[in-house]
């Protein structure tokens, strides 16, 4: 299984607005040197709840720039709100930046849930389902065979090529769990998220089912599609909503091997809070679920 964990470019609670780029790039640096799978970054362009409103770094940006200050870890998007960019244009900078990072890519995409950032930005917030599946078409088509020609409600892309080509096993991940993204994800993608959750649970289980049978009724055969899981993991006097692993490494290392042996592939672990200190602690825990 492998491990990843999310980097922090979001105002939090333990921060002093958004992290500054410097030490989003420590943190991916750090990770990858302490062996580490994976690092992923969540895409919003705010937060506004209950009146307050709250910042975040644009991701893709911030994602260019860790290609360049990496050269092994694996690069992904948690997941990019299709509902935000032009579907075509997604796919032409999915596959720009697999080249720029030496085809190191997982490009997350999903159908976005936050209104009040499409109606501060100007994005439309309804339809997000049937949005998304125009979307996945583009996308997919593109990456896949270099081209799309459709015409949707919402989407189109007509005579279009990916030129130069995407690589076309670059993998697309999906993250869902109502019946009809799952259909979804089951059609298009090549690895499905669930988040977030700490150890495997009877909720986590449920929802397996449902993607298994999501997968059957679309004909890809169990195991076609990778399972990834958010896994939080909280520090200190850090408190928040759902499932979480906390303590020491040997503990947090037992919750990584409790998604092992119920076949995950990958784990993405969100750290609260996200500091290098926290990094080490849980790299120090990764080796250890790997050592047995």
């Amino acid at each position: 299984m492998r491990v990843g964990v999310v980097l922090p470019i979001a105002e939090e609670a333990w921060t002093d607005g958004a992290p500054p780029y410097a030490l989003v790039r420590q943190l991916a640096v750090e990770a990858e040197a302490a062996g580490l799978d994976s690092v992923w970054v969540f895409d919003h362009l705010l937060f506004r709840f209950d009146g307050e409103t709250t910042g975040i770094h644009e991701c893709w940006t911030v994602l260019s720039a860790i290609a360049e200050a990496t050269d092994r870890v694996a690069l992904g998007t948690l997941v990019m709100c299709t509902g935000f960019r032009n579907a075509a244009l997604l796919a032409k900078m999915a596959a720009t930046l697999d080249h720029v990072s030496g085809g190191r890519l997982i490009l997350g995409i999903g159908a976005g849930w936050h209104d009040p950032e499409y109606d501060a930005f100007g994005y439309p917030p309804d339809r997000k389902v049937s949005r998304f599946e125009e979307a996945a078409t583009v996308i997919t088509s593109l990456i896949r065979t270099g081209s799309a020609d459709f015409e949707g409600t919402y989407t189109t892309a007509r005579d279009c090529v990916l030129v130069p080509p995407a690589r076309p096993d670059l993998p697309i991940l999906i993250a869902s769990e109502m019946p009809r993204m799952l259909g979804l994800t089951a059609r298009y993608a090549d690895a499905w998220n669930a988040a977030w959750y700490g150890r495997p649970d009877e909720q986590l289980a449920t929802l397996r089912a449902a993607f298994a049978d999501a997968c059957a009724q679309a004909g890809r055969a169990p195991g076609e599609v990778e399972t990834t899981v958010g896994v939080n993991v909280r520090y200190g006097d850090v408190r928040g909503e759902g499932g979480e692993l906390r303590g020491p490494p040997a503990e947090v290392a037992e919750g990584l091997a409790a998604h092992a042996e119920e076949g995950v592939d990958h784990v993405i672990a969100n750290l609260e809070p996200c500091t290098p200190e926290t990094l080490a602690e849980f790299a120090e825990a990764a080796r250890r679920f790997r050592a047995g």
